[in-house]
């Protein structure tokens, strides 16, 4: 059953406001911490296309990839110390900052350091992991679990809010089609909007083919403007694009994160659209 919430979609991260009637936002970095060297370049770059085209720009790299197809894959520098990169990015380019957490003990010290706390689609149903991060004071977004209906989404949104949460996002990144396939409802956006809270659409995720090559995920990353488009014109509030300044050699994600020479161009045409839907 849907529940319809009658107050704006909007979210405060910060000193920065997105939703509803408000400019595109963009959730965008790198898969996983590869250097703070990376981090710092793609955060500086991707920050200065977002500011000429008037986009909130929240950064988003993770420090621990805990749920790669194989035990080998590489995962980042670790939690600890991938929080400490994330929190110079943010103090040395003045972005926000978001990252995954997988345990209830690791929300009180990314509580220190992100700004949006995000839960992974494989956790989106995780009562105590969304109580904790809720009860952490900070805006919170969640991954819809490619199992779940958007409709499904509405207990999430109320296991947040009855925990005290109110900066509530809610990302919209496929759908389960067989194995090793996504597929990618629009119509799960409104559904979504629905509960009263922000959605983005996560157009890089959307394109995996989980464990489509094995021991890792595959992809089509051709594919990210084309659903990327479709998001915004279905009235997503923001696009989720993680970005790679070499997506080829990546050590996660390589098939489907976007380059980052390509962004600013695809940018260009979802803020124009997101202009004409605001004016319709």
């Amino acid at each position: 059953m849907r529940e319809t919430v009658e107050t704006p979609r909007r979210t405060r991260v910060g000193e920065m406001e997105i939703g509803e009637g408000l400019p595109l936002a963009l959730v965008a970095g790198p898969c996983v911490i590869e250097s703070e060297g990376m981090c710092l370049d793609v955060a500086r770059e991707v920050k200065a296309i977002a500011e000429r085209l008037g986009m909130p720009f929240i950064f988003k790299a993770s420090c621990d990839k805990a749920n790669r197809s194989s035990g080998d894959s590489f995962r980042g520098p670790g939690f600890d110390e991938g929080l400490r990169i994330l929190a110079t990015v943010r103090d040395e380019v003045g972005v926000p900052v978001t990252s995954d957490v997988h345990e209830t003990s690791q929300v009180a010290a990314a509580a220190d350091v992100l700004d949006v706390i995000q839960i992974p689609a494989f956790l989106c149903r995780q009562t105590d992991l969304l109580v904790a991060a809720a009860a952490s004071g900070k805006a919170v977004n969640v991954k819809k679990g490619q199992f779940l209906a958007p409709w499904d989404m509405t207990h999430v949104a109320r296991k947040l809010r009855d925990a005290g949460c109110e900066e509530i996002l809610l990302t919209e990144r496929g759908a389960s089609f067989g194995y090793n396939r996504l597929v990618a409802d629009m119509t799960s956006i409104p559904i979504m909007q629905s509960t009263g809270c922000v959605v983005l659409f996560d157009a890089t995720h959307s394109v995996q083919q989980p464990g489509g090559e094995g021991a890792r995920s595959g992809g089509d990353r051709t594919m990210v403007p084309t659903l990327a488009r479709a998001a915004v014109a279905a009235g997503a509030d923001g696009v989720f694009l993680e970005v790679h300044p070499d997506p080829a050699n990546a050590k996660s994600d390589a098939a489907t994160q976007l380059a980052l020479d390509n962004l600013e161009g695809l940018l260009e045409i979802l803020v124009r659209l997101r202009v004409v839907l605001l004016n319709a």
